[in-house]
């Protein structure tokens, strides 16, 4: 159903909205442009019918089995965010190789007969860590971000002609596959300062990207958004059968214009730790979906395969107002159209079934030979070595520095403070991001978790004491008011009762050099943070789901490779190991346990351990 704006339009918002937008202008003679109420490809009208995928969450040996199951479901596009900090990790050092090579990703897509829509930020939420904004740029939590503010756009246009730089020849008038470039994202749920809009807006035409640009957000705040000249796609999900017909009347009664395309039709849900398993019903996907092509608009399923935040990668939610942190699990399955070993779901089997009464049989391709599911019998883990191998060079500070302000951006920081005095009373601290464990000359002495809000214990120790606070970090804010404001480590000073504690050391605990632990044979016993180590044989290619059920909370890593995070915590109960990553033979497996596993053996088996699902 296209909305007449003349019929929609009225006074107030509305009608500001309508003189926003006034003729929705495409680059003349491009070969995909918009005009009125249509996309054009060629000069004929183009129905988008897209998925997304997220390059870093998949292994690059699978991008093109995942691709080509895109397009053995119909569809025409790619809808692929690009994330910033992975590529930025460092100011100014970039990194486009292995499975950050964005512009394979893109091409390869074109192979797989897909268009693309090209989603490069600089924020892009995505339960991303920080939403893709680099942790260095957000030292303090004073620091600008989503505007216009030099301190945060030098850097995003930096970041933007860069990645015109690997991109920007790929746009389809230069024979390429992309289609359209979209500014920022779903930023009228954050601002609505137009002078940011449009200076990010020019930092992207000034990157090479000159073909069709557009923005994406909710039709409850499509107005703080909206860039002249530029169309807007609306963001809404799954949760009741009639979720389409409301956005697009209220987009329409707010008077927007333009092709009517649902830019991320949230075909599942994430995960927070400590919730159960998300999930939405195939039933309300496939009423919203067929309301939609019966009106031949054009739709973008978020996700159609989510994969993995593998690493440290995983972003959360915070609720700056109510002091509310939730990170999210590692798995990315989001209950989408693929699962996270990228297999078809009953919602991708549904979907097929409704796409075949509107498209012709040519646009459904072959489904690539599946991937083998593999069971792995128990292993032990009999070798162990101590966190202390990995702790990186000291730095001295009064107070406690973040870990940012350590020039870390992810993992763990050890701070050490040595008593001068016996010490008794309450032992405060301003805030733990996100876990501690807290130990007094070797001994433990506290759990403090910042989703309880923990902030102190009693102390009684004698002078000369070493006071250990070990902090897991877990994913910045990627989403609202909370982006930015999320250092990690210890927030502020540590007081005994209300004196500061003055002097301290960090040392951060070096995570990607898990090649250099040393490890010994297991005496039995062991409690607390340390490194164990086995391994396990495969006979054939394939892929598994290790089961961490009896282990408390760390990482994973196989032959090397780390997996993401795991929690006793729930809902997610394993991690994914995919086959490229596994080899036939031996494979090696090293998990940092924080609390000391009840256990220290593993297996595998062909599906990931969830806490019973919630229907949503």
């Amino acid at each position: 159903m296209t909305f007449d704006r003349r019929t929609a339009m009225g006074i107030g918002a509305a009608s500001l909205a309508a003189l926003a937008v006034p003729g929705l202008a495409a680059p003349a003679g491009s070969r995909f442009q918009v005009k009125g109420n249509d996309f054009l490809l060629d000069g004929k009208p183009f129905q988008i019918l897209a998925g997304e995928m997220h390059y870093p969450r998949i292994p690059r040996a699978l991008w093109r089995d995942r691709l080509r199951k895109m397009r053995a479901l119909g569809f025409n596009t790619l809808s692929a965010y690009v994330f910033w900090n992975i590529h930025e990790q460092a100011p100014g050092t970039f990194d486009f190789s292995d499975n950050l090579d964005v512009a394979a990703w893109v091409r390869m897509a074109q192979e797989e007969g897909l268009f693309v829509l090209l989603r490069p930020g600089p924020y892009v939420c995505a339960e991303w860590d920080g939403g893709g904004l680099p942790a260095w740029l957000l030292a303090d939590s004073t620091a600008p971000v989503r505007s216009f503010d030099p301190r945060f756009m030098k850097p995003s246009a930096r970041w933007l002609k860069r990645l015109g730089a690997e991109l920007a020849a790929l746009e389809i008038d230069r024979g390429g596959p992309i289609i359209m470039t979209q500014i920022e994202n779903e930023y009228g749920a954050f601002g609505s300062d137009q002078k940011y809009l449009a200076a990010l807006r020019d930092a992207t035409r000034a990157a090479g990207f000159t073909g069709q640009l557009y923005t994406v957000d909710g039709a409850s705040v499509l107005e703080k958004s909206v860039i002249p000249g530029i169309p807007s796609g609306i963001n809404f999900g799954t949760f009741t059968a009639n979720e389409a017909e409301r956005a697009f009347k209220e987009r329409a009664d707010k008077g927007f214009t333009g092709p009517d395309f649902c830019s991320e039709f949230w075909a599942g849900w994430f995960n927070h730790w400590h919730e159960t398993q998300a999930a939405t019903t195939t039933e309300n996907l496939i009423a919203n979906l067929k309301w939609m092509l019966d009106r031949k608009m054009s739709v973008s399923f978020y996700m159609f395969h989510g994969g993995t935040s593998f690493g440290t990668w995983a972003g959360a939610n915070l609720d700056v107002e109510k002091n509310v942190y939730e990170p999210d699990i590692s798995s990315y399955d989001y209950d989408a159209l693929l699962d996270e070993a990228g297999r078809p779901t009953a919602k991708y089997a549904a979907v097929r079934k409704l796409l075949a009464d509107y498209l012709p049989a040519d646009r459904f391709g072959e489904l690539p030979a599946p991937e083998k599911a593999l069971t792995v019998a128990p292993f032990a883990l009999g070798e162990v070595a101590p966190v202390s191998q990995l702790l990186g060079e000291a730095r001295l500070a009064d107070d406690p520095l973040t870990l940012e302000g350590c020039g870390r951006m992810a993992g763990m920081m050890l701070y050490r403070h040595r008593l001068r005095k016996a010490t008794a009373g309450q032992l405060s601290l301003t805030e733990v991001r996100d876990l501690a464990l807290v130990s007094i000359d070797g001994k433990p002495a506290a759990t403090l978790d910042r989703r309880r809000g923990d902030k102190g214990f009693m102390i009684d120790a004698p002078a000369g004491a070493t006071i250990e606070v070990l902090v897991d970090a877990m994913g910045h804010s990627n989403y609202g008011k909370g982006l930015g404001k999320d250092q990690k480590g210890l927030i502020g000073p540590v007081a005994v009762n209300g004196a500061p504690l003055k002097g301290w050391e960090h040392r951060p605990v070096l995570l990607e050099d898990v090649a250099k632990l040393r490890f010994a044979a297991r005496r039995g016993g062991e409690t607390g943070p340390a490194f164990y180590r086995g391994s396990f044989t495969m006979a054939e290619a394939g892929f598994t789901f290790l089961d961490l059920r009896g282990w408390g909370k760390g990482y994973v890593w196989v032959n090397g490779r780390n997996l993401g995070r795991y929690w006793s915590a729930g809902p997610q109960r394993g991690v994914f190991v995919p086959a490229p990553w596994l080899k036939v033979g031996a494979n090696e497996v090293v998990v940092l346990d924080l609390f000391g596993p009840t256990e220290t053996v593993l297996s595998g088996r062909g599906e990931m351990i969830w806490d019973r699902a919630a229907t949503a």
